[in-house]
C-alpha cells in the first residue's frame, strides 16, 4: 500500500518525537504529547548526555524505516540538528516523512552554551526535502531569534515566533503547549482535535489564535 493510499484508508501518520540533549523529562511537552496523542512515540536516540551525531542520525533512520506508515517528526533542541543531518545524509525522497516540527534548535557554531553541541556543527544548510516549521523563542538562551529566522530560511522552513518561552522546554512551564499542537496540525493530513485538556487558552504570554498568525514564511 502506498503512503497516500494508507492515509486515504484512515491510517494516520506516526508522530515521532526526537528529544535533545539530556532527553525530555516528565514535564516536557514532548513527553505529554506521547501520553496524550494517538500514534505518538519517542525515538530512543540513546547517549542522551554524551550525544554522538552519527549515532543519533542512524537511530532516526531506523525509526523512520521501521514505521509501517508515513511519519511526522517532532524535534526539540539538539534533536532538530539530528533531524537536519539525517535529511542531509539520507536525502529521503519517497514521501515517508510528511513533515517536521523543529522546536528551539540551539546554536552549535558561534556561541554554543554547551560544548557537546559542537559535535553537531556546522549547521547543514541544504533545504529540507519535506515541509517543516521551525519554532523559536525570543528569549531562548541557546539561540537568538534572528539566527533562528536565518536558519529557517536556509532549511526552507516556515518560521513560527513562540514569544518569550525560554528554551521551549519543561522549565518554560508550557504544559502540553497548545501553540505547538496548533503548529503540528499544520503538518498533519487530518488535524488532531484540541479538546479541553489540550486547549487552556493562554500559551506562554499570548493567545493561540494570535500566535497562529505569527507563523510566517
Amino acid at each position: 500500500m502506498t503512503h497516500d493510499s494508507s492515509l486515504r484508508a484512515g491510517r494516520d501518520p506516526l508522530i515521532l518525537t526526537v528529544p535533545g540533549l539530556s532527553n525530555s523529562g516528565a514535564g516536557h511537552w514532548q513527553t505529554l504529547w506521547e501520553q496524550e496523542l494517538p500514534d505518538c512515540r519517542r525515538v530512543d536516540l540513546g547517549l542522551w548526555d554524551d550525544p554522538h551525531r552519527n549515532t543519533w542520525v542512524n537511530k532516526i533512520n531506523l525509526a523512520v524505516h521501521r514505521a509501517e506508515r508515513p511519519v511526522v517528526l517532532v524535534a526539540h533542541s539538539l534533536g532538530c540538528l539530528a533531524v537536519a543531518w539525517w535529511a542531509e545524509f539520507e536525502k529521503p525522497a519517497n514521501g515517508k516523512v510528511l513533515g517536521a516540527l523543529l522546536v528551539a534548535p540551539p546554536d552549535v557554531e558561534v556561541r554554543p552554551i554547551d560544548r557537546r553541541l559542537t559535535r553537531f556543527a556546522p549547521f547543514p544548510h541544504g533545504e529540507l526535502p519535506f515541509p517543516s516549521i521551525l519554532v523559536a523563542s525570543r528569549n531562548d538562551p541557546y539561540m537568538g531569534i534572528g539566527q533562528a529566522r536565518h536558519l529557517a530560511r536556509a532549511w526552507g522552513s516556515r518560521f513560527a515566533d513562540a514569544g518569550e518561552a525560554g528554551h521551549i522546554n519543561a522549565d518554560s512551564g508550557l504544559g502540553d503547549w497548545t501553540f505547538g499542537r496548533l503548529l503540528l496540525n499544520q503538518l498533519l493530513p487530518r488535524p488532531l482535535a484540541l479538546d479541553s485538556s489540550a486547549s487552556r487558552g493562554v500559551v506562554g504570554n499570548f493567545q493561540p489564535d494570535r500566535a497562529l498568525r505569527r507563523l510566517g514564511a
